[in-house]
């Protein structure tokens, strides 16, 4: 017996539809301290620093952004069990870069800036604005773009080649997550080159 393709599409279609808005609730929301850009980190670099150091700082401040942001709309009800379930494996991702960038920090001789209060994190994020759990994927697209530039717009600038590394592997798993929510929202892949940066 053979299996038409097409038999597969649904579950494949609703699992990559569930991804996307968890990613897009989590990872939207993680960057929306004013947009996720270049000059966002750039921002958080000139009051640490304008190095190294101070780019990793202001890259571990969205991070931390990120990871309340899905703490937060995890609790938030908006999201069904499986988007949910997506959603942890993303902030798995932005622990992970936390992690990665805090270590270097303190390898530098620096310390690694705190998270904000949950309070402020609802309050800068506009987290009583999302309605939906579409309300979420559909910021969460925007967001990602955002994110990914705003790593790559740095990149130029890091001395150090390891850390120039590691922000094009973050700035790569951001650009993942924004095709997994553009695609999510039903948009078509972009016709130009050179998406971020």
């Amino acid at each position: 017996m053979t299996t038409n393709p097409t038999d597969t599409m649904p579950p494949r279609r609703l699992f990559l539809n569930q991804v996307g808005i968890a990613a897009a609730g989590m990872t939207a929301l993680a960057f929306l301290d004013g947009p996720a850009t270049a000059a966002a980190v750039k921002k958080h670099a000139v009051v640490h620093g304008a190095n190294d150091l101070g780019i990793l700082q202001g890259a571990l401040a969205l991070e931390h952004e990120g990871i309340a942001a899905y703490r937060l709309a995890g609790g938030s009800g908006l999201l069904s069990p499986g988007t949910l379930k997506v959603a942890l494996n993303f902030k798995g991702h932005h622990d992970a870069h936390r992690d990665s960038l805090a270590k270097l920090i303190a390898g530098m001789g620096g310390k690694p800036v705190e998270p904000k209060s949950d309070g402020e994190y609802v309050k800068e994020l506009n987290l009583g604005a999302l309605k939906t759990e579409g309300d979420v994927v559909k910021l969460a697209a925007g967001l990602e773009q955002g994110a990914t530039n705003a790593y790559v717009g740095q990149i130029a600038a890091l001395k150090d080649k390891k850390i120039a590394l590691l922000f094009a592997q973050l700035s790569t798993d951001e650009a993942v997550h924004w095709a997994v929510l553009n695609g999510a929202l039903g948009n078509s892949v972009p016709t130009n080159a050179y998406l971020f940066g």
